[in-house]
């Protein structure tokens, strides 16, 4: 997500937190990624006004922007808060975080940016904690869709690089060992005053290449865009259980325990 849209990121943020009202569960460290100085942070203040807040920053948030929101909405993170920058994650496929170390993985408008949501998940599971949340959302495959109905050569439309609905994402979660996924997708339909506005969002949401607005014909493009818009998260249950691969069971020795009769010396 880059600037020209950043109001977006936003109001997905405040919706998914709404979808978590019901949630309850222990915060002690919240990994946001990507991170961003919106109004997210006023709400994890006083949600989990102790917990220590970890962020991977998106590119185009400055370091100081990102410190000064945080010191205004959520002062007592900066203690023992940590910053990094996205770059790094989607550069390595890691987090530079120890195995088990937070309760909560929020991110936002950041899995049909990757090249292989699965990575993803997999480091989400890593680094949660038994009993840990991941919360997510991500546009969906019916993004942008009205571009695929018109006719304009000097339009170069993108795919999204992981197309992938609410349905592929519930598997994907399941084969990760996440409990209890939750899904849902709802369409958002902007409205624009002018074909200008139009082209700068869906160059910022990645759905076009990059185009000279000279070389286009802006009264062929349509006046409303749809995003698919999927909400998810699920659990970590049961972490430290056997676990199936390729139909074998591995079952860690500290599972083990060892049964003595009454009558033995």
């Amino acid at each position: 997500m880059t600037q020209p849209i950043k109001w977006l990121q936003d109001e997905i943020a405040d919706r998914m937190l709404q979808k978590l009202d019901i949630v309850k569960l222990d915060v002690k460290d919240i990994l946001i990624v990507p991170d961003f100085p919106g109004k997210h942070l006023n709400t994890f203040a006083k949600r989990y006004p102790r917990a220590r807040l970890i962020s991977l920053v998106d590119e185009s948030v400055s370091g100081f922007a990102m410190w000064r929101a945080k010191a205004v909405t959520h002062w007592r993170s900066l203690f023992g808060a940590s910053t990094s920058s996205l770059a790094d994650y989607t550069s390595s496929g890691k987090f530079d975080l120890s195995d088990n170390s937070v309760d909560l993985i929020f991110s936002d408008l950041l899995l049909h940016d990757l090249a292989d949501p699965k990575e993803f998940l997999h480091e989400c599971w890593r680094v949660l904690r038994e009993g840990g949340l991941i919360a997510f959302s991500y546009l969906g495959p019916d993004t942008g869709k009205e571009l695929r109905s018109i006719s304009l050569s000097e339009l170069k439309l993108k795919n999204l690089l992981s197309p992938w609905d609410m349905h592929d994402m519930g598997d994907a979660l399941l084969a990760e060992r996440f409990s209890d996924p939750v899904m849902d997708m709802e369409y958002l339909t902007l409205d624009y005053e002018n074909s200008a506005l139009l082209l700068g969002d869906i160059n910022a949401l990645k759905l076009i290449h990059s185009t000279p607005i000279e070389t286009l014909e802006l009264s062929s493009l349509p006046q409303k865009l749809t995003l698919e818009v999927v909400y998810g998260h699920a659990w970590v249950i049961g972490k430290h259980l056997a676990k199936a691969k390729d139909s074998v069971a591995y079952i860690d020795l500290n599972q083990i325990g060892r049964k003595t009769r009454p009558d033995s010396a």
